[in-house]
């Protein structure tokens, strides 16, 4: 399912964000993201005021972002390359760019200076996690539950997710291993800073598909972050994990019955990749837009939409409230002191290294 966004070309050219030379540029762009809450803050925050800008540009969002790595590896071998600017997780950027897929960048001449003063680099400091990926935010994935399904003492750590005699129901999980695994082995009784020494190793793996063996027959999953707050929404699951924007969304803006849980949530990044090999008009167009979509203020601007920090700390005082309902929006980030008492430190970098062999052996374990 896709969303396209189209107003009437006007123009093939157009004068890049320097103002220095006139360029060819596309008037086409696609640009995949992961459909929902999120995609809707992206297109508020920054694309509307990108094609109010120049009106010539027709934009077509594909939600494939879950599946990006496996697609842009099969786009690069046939060497047809029909996406535009990509949207990933930190950890599929290290692939792609370690792949020569995604393409490096000069993040000080590309990107918008701060509106501080500062560099692109200084800006974004060690969320520049390698050459190819322009983060834009911050989030967590943790849990939501539904607060008339679990009694009179509702969960208040991760580890409620196993116990199913305390709270009876379906759980809601990413299909996929990233998070799961480090929550079972966790709820199995090892350290978070033994976590990922205990899942390099084959027992560890074992270890943590045991743990979700306990809960296996209980469990939705899903592959849209989207899918949980629908599942809570209708009651089919008495809890779930998705991203913590997802569930804002669903209690503020949709009041559903839901609460979050927010111990042990997994911190990660998402951003942007180019694909390498672009046209070059299209490429001209992607950088266009892309430096004018990661700027302070349009970062600032997505943050009014749903509860994700903006990569940039010029960004971060300028993120106020809610830009319908009013409310302040720093209470409802995952970065809130508040909610950050027991954090689960994603580390992107392992996972860039294990996530092929993990996912074969996922995949292998949910079909037994």
């Amino acid at each position: 399912m896709t969303l396209k966004t189209t107003l009437i070309a006007t123009t093939a050219f157009s004068l890049v964000a320097t103002g220095a030379f006139a360029q060819d540029m596309s008037n086409d762009m696609t640009i995949v993201s992961w459909g929902g809450a999120y995609q809707d803050s992206q297109l508020k925050a920054y694309v509307e005021p990108y094609l109010e800008a120049h009106p010539e540009v027709n934009v077509t969002w594909d939600e494939s972002s879950a599946e990006a790595v496996a697609k842009l590896r099969a786009m690069n071998e046939a060497n047809n390359i029909t996406w535009d600017l990509v949207d990933v997780v930190a950890s599929d950027a290290l692939r792609l760019c370690d792949e020569g897929i995604a393409k490096e960048l000069d993040f000080d001449e590309v990107l918008a200076p701060g509106d501080d003063g500062s560099t692109p680099t200084d800006d974004f400091g060690n969320l520049l996690i390698n050459d190819c990926f322009v983060p834009q935010i911050v989030y967590s994935t943790t849990f939501g539950y539904r607060t008339d399904m679990v009694g009179d003492t509702p969960p208040t750590t991760v580890c409620d997710v196993f116990d199913l005699e305390k709270y009876p129901g379906k759980r809601a999980l990413q299909r996929r291993p990233i998070d799961n695994m480090e929550w079972a082995l966790y709820c199995d009784g090892v350290a978070k800073e033994d976590l990922y020494d205990v899942l390099g190793t084959d027992e560890g793996q074992q270890q943590a598909f045991a743990k979700l063996d306990t809960i296996k027959d209980q469990v939705v999953w899903w592959t849209a972050g989207a899918e949980t707050p629908q599942l809570l929404a209708d009651g089919e699951v008495v809890m779930g994990s998705t991203f913590n924007g997802r569930l804002f969304s669903a209690i503020v803006e949709q009041d559903q019955p839901i609460e979050m849980l927010w111990d042990m949530q997994s911190f990660d990044l998402d951003g942007w990749i180019v694909p390498e090999g672009l046209a070059p008009e299209k490429e001209a167009r992607v950088m266009d837009f892309l430096k004018f979509a990661t700027d302070t203020q349009r970062l600032a601007d997505q943050a009014a939409y749903i509860s994700y920090g903006p990569a940039r700390k010029s960004s971060a005082p300028l993120v106020g409230q809610h830009a319908s309902l009013g409310i302040d929006m720093a209470p409802f980030m995952p970065t809130d002191p508040a909610n950050a008492t027991n954090v689960h430190n994603y580390d992107y970098g392992w996972w860039a290294d294990y996530r092929d062999d993990l996912d074969a052996k996922f995949q292998a374990w949910l079909a037994q």
